[in-house]
C-alpha cells in the first residue's frame, strides 16, 4: 500500500466519513482517464499508452458518437470535416464500419504529436480500410483528435 493511501487512511479514522469519502475519491480519480494529465511523461506529454485509449474510446466499435465528434476534436478538423458531408472525414469513409481496431501508437516528442493506424473492417467479407490518426501530446492539455490522414500508409 502507498504511503499516500496509508495517510489518507489514517486521517479518515481520525477525521471520520468525509475525509474516508474525500480519500475514496482521490483515489478513483487518480485511475481515471479524466485525470490524465497527472499520468503523463515527467516532460508533461502524453504517453503512447494514453493515446491508444484516448483513440479507443474515440473510435470505439463503429466510429465515434457526437459527443467525441464536438468535444474530442481539434476546431480545425471539425472546419475540414465540415467541408465533406457527404463523406465522414473522422473515419476517412461514407458509412459506419463493422467494427475498428486501433494498432499502436508512435510518438514523436520532438513534434509533440503521436499517430496511430486505425483499422476499419466493412461488411461480410474481410474487407479492411486504414488510416492515420494524429493526436497532440501536450499533457496540459485535453486529449482530441488534431489531424486525420486517410490515404494508406506505405
Amino acid at each position: 500500500m502507498s504511503v499516500v493511501m496509508r495517510s489518507l487512511r489514517s486521517r479518515a479514522a481520525v477525521a471520520g466519513g468525509c475525509v474516508a469519502a474525500l480519500g475514496l475519491g482521490f483515489a478513483l480519480a487518480a485511475g481515471s482517464p479524466a485525470s490524465a494529465a497527472a499520468q503523463t511523461d515527467p516532460n508533461g506529454r502524453y504517453t503512447a499508452e494514453e493515446i491508444h485509449h484516448f483513440l479507443e474510446g474515440f473510435y470505439g466499435n463503429h466510429g465515434p458518437r457526437a459527443w467525441e465528434r464536438e468535444h474530442l476534436v481539434s476546431d480545425q478538423l471539425k472546419e475540414q470535416a465540415a467541408q465533406t458531408p457527404d463523406y465522414d472525414l473522422l473515419l476517412c469513409a461514407q458509412n459506419e464500419p463493422r467494427d475498428i481496431e486501433v494498432g499502436e501508437v508512435t510518438t514523436a516528442q520532438s513534434a509533440r504529436v503521436g499517430w496511430a493506424t486505425i483499422t476499419t473492417h466493412w461488411g461480410q467479407a474481410p474487407t479492411t480500410r486504414t488510416f492515420t490518426a494524429y493526436v497532440d501530446l501536450d499533457g496540459s492539455r485535453p486529449l482530441q483528435l488534431l489531424q486525420v490522414d486517410c490515404e494508406p500508409g506505405d
